[in-house]
């Protein structure tokens, strides 16, 4: 095999309780990615679509994690890519982390997966920390692995799949305004009294609980964020607006996705999930801001191979 063609899955971050650790991967919503053998060493990318990014390898997210992988496998020859942008690049739904978990699962493919999937994931993160000088694999591990992913080690690198509960479905809702990752940090405390620590672990220790045992009252009642969303709400308009009238119409529970500005809901069956996008559309209507409304259901997939 000497090309590849991949849809690259958009994620949800965070996850209100679990901030830089937990994760989840969407289905149907992403972007796509064509990855050919060269004879020349390196990487090259020829062609982006949908969005206005670099084709220079050193300064994409692809290109980076890309030749991070080549230089671990030391390899006689390269690739070439094209990267078919389907996610907006700052929607908080992890575009970039679209491209590096792409770029990665497509190398190991068409070599004949010498490498597990988990062992993709650090590559993949020096993608991440060109777009967000951060290394961070809430995003990048669902994208790879599929389901919900914890990580529950970054020293050493330790990544927990959890499959999806069957009944569960996300709405996503995209206004169209920026959020830079690194304002959305730079306003986070450096510290945290520990009351609110402990309310933080608790939330993540019963979402896990509930994800595992499909408790889906005990999922809701764990969404909760005390440590980034009092602060980062204030940079998306109309969130606490969002918020209530999603939970007002049976959403199990509402926070930011990643670092903004997209919001994202937790819901129990499709149709639930259908009814709160089509409330919360009416929020946003009521404004002059742009927006894109998402549903789906969780891939416990990750990157995959097209046709």
């Amino acid at each position: 095999m000497n090309e590849i063609k991949l849809f690259c899955p958009a994620t949800v971050a965070n996850l209100s309780c679990g901030f830089d650790v937990l994760g989840l991967c969407l289905e149907g919503i992403g972007d796509e990615m064509i990855i050919r053998k060269s004879n020349e060493k390196g990487i090259r990318i020829t062609k982006i679509t949908g969005a206005d990014l670099p084709l220079e390898t050193e300064k994409n997210v692809a290109g980076v994690a890309g030749m991070a992988l080549l230089n671990h496998l030391n390899l006689e020859f390269g690739f070439e890519i094209e990267i078919h942008k389907k996610i907006k690049a700052g929607s908080g739904i992890g575009s970039s982390a679209a491209s590096a978990a792409g770029i990665v699962v497509g190398i190991n493919e068409l070599l004949g997966n010498p490498l597990l999937r988990k062992e993709l994931i650090p590559f993949a993160m020096e993608g991440e920390f060109l777009a967000s000088v951060s290394y961070h694999a809430d995003n990048v591990a669902p994208a790879i692995l599929g389901g919900f992913t914890l990580v529950r080690s970054y020293d050493p690198l330790e990544v927990i799949k959890i499959k999806s509960p069957k009944d569960l479905f996300v709405t996503i809702i995209h206004p169209h305004i920026e959020v830079k990752t690194s304002e959305a940090r730079s306003i986070l405390p450096k510290e945290i009294p520990l009351k609110t620590a402990i309310t933080q672990w608790g939330n993540l220790g019963g979402l896990i609980s509930g994800l595992y045992t499909e408790d889906y009252e005990l999922i809701g009642r764990s969404l909760q964020d005390v440590v980034a969303e009092p602060y980062r709400k204030n940079l998306i308009p109309e969130f606490d607006n969002v918020k209530k009238v999603a939970l007002e119409n049976g959403a199990l529970g509402c926070g930011i996705s990643g670092s903004g500005p997209s919001i994202y809901t937790l819901n129990k069956s499709y149709k639930t999930a259908e009814n709160v996008a089509n409330e919360i559309k009416k929020v946003y209507s009521k404004t002059k801001i742009g927006f894109d409304v998402y549903t789906s259901k969780i891939c416990d997939n990750g990157v995959i191979k097209l046709k």
